[in-house]
């Protein structure tokens, strides 16, 4: 488990846990896997199903963006094999964040081999409600590791353009959506 999970877990507060981790006296073992992620006692702290097999995810929104596709695999396999876990399963797609026609990310989810969804950023499972399927992976034993938490950009700013888009995609139809959602936020900021 992460950092902030194992801290809350025992009771501590996570920036006490992380002073711990930094100074050298966290009572568990821990690794820094990621320039955000410090992963606690995964064999220890995980009951035996949860310690099962990495399912990687990556995606990207459009066909231009497939360069970046094959480096979110590379990246997560260099994690996967960093932490020693076995992978069952890597899926990647082109595909919008905005719904949920994502099939190959369906099929990650379903496989019951996948004990650790493990993707690079949030936004890449989706734009909304990622909570909601972190909450349904944890009822089930099953988890979701992010390995950058860090903001890709103002996650206001970010969640006001995609909610934008959602909407303006329902007025106006997909092709000029983008367009429309931008320029509502820049009236909205000029004026």
């Amino acid at each position: 488990m992460n950092l902030t999970e194992g801290a809350k877990a025992q009771g501590v507060h996570p920036q006490t846990a992380y002073r711990w981790f930094r100074e050298g006296t966290l009572p568990v073992p821990a690794q820094r896997v990621g320039p955000r992620t410090i992963l606690v006692n995964v064999e220890g702290s995980a009951a035996p199903e949860a310690v099962g097999g990495l399912g990687l995810y990556a995606r990207v929104s459009s066909h231009e963006q497939k360069d970046d596709l094959e480096r979110q695999v590379a990246r997560l396999s260099r994690w996967a094999a960093a932490t020693g876990r076995p992978v069952v399963r890597v899926e990647s797609e082109i595909a919008s964040g905005m719904n949920g026609a994502r099939s190959k990310a369906k099929r990650l989810l379903a496989d019951p081999a996948v004990t650790t969804v493990v993707v690079e950023h949030k936004d890449r499972l989706g734009r909304m409600n990622v909570d909601l399927v972190e909450a349904a992976l944890s009822a089930t034993g099953r988890r979701l590791v992010v390995l950058d938490d860090g903001e890709v950009e103002d996650d206001l700013v970010r969640d006001i353009v995609d909610v934008l888009t959602s909407f303006c995609a329902r007025l106006y139809g997909r092709r000029s959506a983008k367009n429309r959602a931008r320029k509502a936020l820049e009236a909205a900021e000029h004026g």
